[in-house]
């Protein structure tokens, strides 16, 4: 017991403080976990990493599952999660609850925010791009996807790439190095449990859609549209902006303004990005929206940790898997692009000075390195200015 007290204590300092993204969270997790409390070694560390980099996903929330899960089992792992998420969840929930029935559309706060927006994407697609669209072969995957989300914009347009991608990478990539290192770290779970999850995480999968067409329930098609967006997004937060936004803006769920400001005040809350499903879910069905869609937009998370972590050591070796993958990152790097420009750009950028005031913001995050919040209290001073 107070080990599972200690690791929910730990988690919840981070979930309050852990500011900058995925990759700053990967950092506080390092010198939390590994550095201050040996909870784990490097070695064991950077496989985890290594894994849930591999995996759909909230990265940094996934990692943190995981040193629950070797620190403590599930139990551990469903700790660590709740202290590390509830703050952010919280806060954004607090939010939609703040703004609902006020009227937004023309506030020049929320406008700041939505530039906050273009900001925060286009550094995260300059950081990706340079990571993951290093050669020729990934740059035309990813201008593949670009034009193919632009063109046919229905739900499964993004879905079918990364599927067409993951073959494609598997056949062209199929004989990439395996640049990791082999190690074999222990994780605390039974193959036979890892399965279940499995089998459960590709159940939901599948069924949810089909319930979803037979039982008319606005519970159970929130439930659905975070839990596919949870299960089949690649590269962190940012990405997960377009599939929500092709879930909820065209149905009428919340309108442009609304999703945009809510992203954009996301980038001021510590935290994974993926609670930004909490403010989604709180401005369609209250607080206990917001519940609902935390839960069923990272239950895919913890279904597949918990399904692959003793499966691992095996899978990291496949020179096949990490093809494919390959294909797929770079067709993450296009569809972030596309959703770059449509709703991000076409919903904030309308003039010279909304211009100008993004590229302010851009240079304050990828040069200037200031933290997002102060970018975020920067939108929203500006924009009621102008």
């Amino acid at each position: 017991m107070k080990t599972l007290i200690e690791i929910l204590l730990v988690s919840t300092k981070l979930g309050l403080t852990s500011f900058g993204g995925p990759i700053a969270h990967l950092g506080y997790f390092h010198e939390e976990y590994v550095r201050r409390r040996k909870w784990l070694d490097e070695k064991s560390y950077a496989d985890l990493v290594a894994l849930c980099q591999f995996l759909p996903g909230p990265a940094s929330s996934q990692v943190g599952i995981g040193v629950g899960v070797m620190r403590g089992g599930v139990i551990g792992g469903i700790l660590a999660f709740i202290g590390f998420t509830a703050p952010s969840a919280v806060a954004l929930i607090l939010l939609a609850l703040f703004l609902k029935g006020m009227e937004i559309n023309d506030a020049g706060w929320i406008h700041g925010l939505k530039i906050v927006a273009v900001a925060v994407v286009a550094q995260a697609i300059l950081g990706m791009a340079q990571k993951l669209t290093p050669n020729k072969p990934t740059k035309a995957i990813a201008l593949a996807a670009i034009v193919t989300v632009l063109l046919w914009q229905t739900a499964y347009s993004q879905i079918a790439i990364i599927l067409l991608s993951a073959v494609v990478g598997l056949l062209i990539f199929k004989n990439h190095e395996n640049d990791l290192e082999a190690a074999n770290a222990q994780f605390p779970i039974s193959r036979s449990f890892a399965m279940i999850c499995l089998a459960i995480f590709f159940g939901l999968l599948i069924v949810l859609p089909l319930l979803r067409g037979v039982v008319s329930s606005s519970g159970l098609a929130l439930f659905d549209s975070f839990y596919r967006s949870g299960a089949l997004v690649f590269g962190g937060g940012h990405v997960v902006l377009p599939l929500l936004e092709r879930e909820f803006v065209p149905t009428g769920w919340l309108s442009k303004e609304e999703f945009l400001a809510g992203y954009g005040a996301a980038q001021a809350v510590p935290g994974p990005l993926f609670t930004f499903a909490a403010y989604i879910g709180a401005v369609i069905n209250g607080w206990k929206g917001g519940v609902v869609a935390t839960i069923a937009i990272f239950l895919p998370a913890f279904l597949l940790v918990f399904g692959t972590l003793p499966f691992w050591n095996s899978l990291r070796r496949s020179p096949r898997i990490k093809g494919a993958l390959t294909g797929v990152n770079a067709a993450v790097v296009g569809i972030l692009i596309a959703a770059f420009y449509t709703p991000i750009w076409t919903s904030s950028i309308h003039a010279p000075q909304d211009f100008a005031f993004a590229a302010v913001l851009f240079s304050m995050l990828a040069y200037w390195k200031l933290p997002p919040w102060i970018v975020v209290v920067a939108g929203i001073v500006v924009g009621s200015i102008i």
